[in-house]
């Protein structure tokens, strides 16, 4: 039904800060270098954004920012995830009022609901907003994943929970879900170092850290495999991949906020704790890497 929406590369944007508060003028900055490259849509305060630490006003602040910045170029969808139904409804609602234009919507994590419990909090959250919902199984920080069968009873319930973030790392569980769910059921990786496999198995692009940074050559790697021109597309994969694995040497964001910096697109790499500044021996791995693809002098 809606597939065509979650295709390409989604930005799973970090969220800018300079002196312990959010930085909305680093934010414009990094949607303008967005826009430029051509990007598919953007994603406002996942956990790449911060989410867990920032206020709710902040959180709800910066969706608000994201889409008066993007300008109706493309589409801006919000994290509004949480491990309480009640805040990821409030927060859903919030991020619709703020003017997102659908939302991505993380597993429960910590409390670990069973398979029941899931359903049951997707569909709550799904019955107060129209908007399209993405689907976050990312079993290393929720301690659980987000089942096929779950996932095949949340879209016929409700056809707008009609994409899943699929960052389990299975190639498997990929395959499943476009079997079980499919054409018209959209699955997007969640891990840039896995990118094209899971397209090979059916995904439909990737909610993509790297490109924070690395915009146009991603979204023309994936359009490419789109189009089946995996011989292109995996020229570029290799050319990134040692990047994507470096961007996750440390807890994300933190080594892309430094790539950032880095390359001028933002002038801070200021996390908030219990996250901490990026590690020297770190920097050291992520600066001729940054050279060498020709994102900093």
């Amino acid at each position: 039904m809606m597939t065509n929406l979650f295709s390409g590369v989604f930005t799973a944007l970090a969220t800018p800060m300079r002196d312990g508060a959010v930085c909305y003028k680093g934010l414009e900055s990094l949607v303008a270098h967005q826009l430029a490259g051509g990007i598919d849509g953007l994603v406002s305060v996942g956990t790449t954004g911060e989410s867990p630490t920032l206020v709710r006003e902040e959180h709800i602040e910066v969706i608000r920012a994201t889409v008066a910045a993007s300008g109706g170029k493309v589409p801006v969808y919000a994290g509004t995830g949480s491990n309480s139904t009640h805040e990821a409804i409030d927060l859903t609602r919030k991020a619709e009022a703020a003017g997102a234009d659908g939302f991505l919507v993380v597993a429960p994590y910590y409390n670990k609901p069973n398979q029941e419990g899931l359903f049951q909090h997707f569909s709550q959250i799904a019955e107060v907003t129209e908007k399209p919902i993405i689907l976050y199984s990312i079993p290393s920080r929720c301690g659980i994943e987000i089942s096929v069968d779950v996932t095949a009873r949340l879209y016929e319930k409700h056809p707008h929970i009609c994409c899943m973030k699929a960052a389990e790392g299975s190639c498997e569980k990929v395959a499943e879900y476009v079997r079980a769910l499919g054409p018209d059921y959209a699955v997007m990786s969640g891990d840039d170092g896995l990118t094209l496999p899971f397209m090979s198995c059916g995904a439909t692009g990737v909610i993509s850290v790297a490109s924070n940074l690395v915009v146009a050559p991603l979204v023309e790697m994936v359009h490419a495999a789109s189009q089946n021109d995996f011989a292109s597309a995996r020229a570029s994969f290799l050319r990134y991949y040692p990047l994507f694995k470096a961007l996750f040497l440390e807890p994300n964001p933190v080594p892309i906020k430094y790539a950032l910096m880095k390359a001028g697109i933002i002038d801070s790499d200021e996390v908030r704790l219990p996250l901490s500044q990026i590690a020297e021996e770190t920097r050291q791995t992520l600066d001729p890497l940054l050279a060498d693809l020709g994102l900093i002098q």
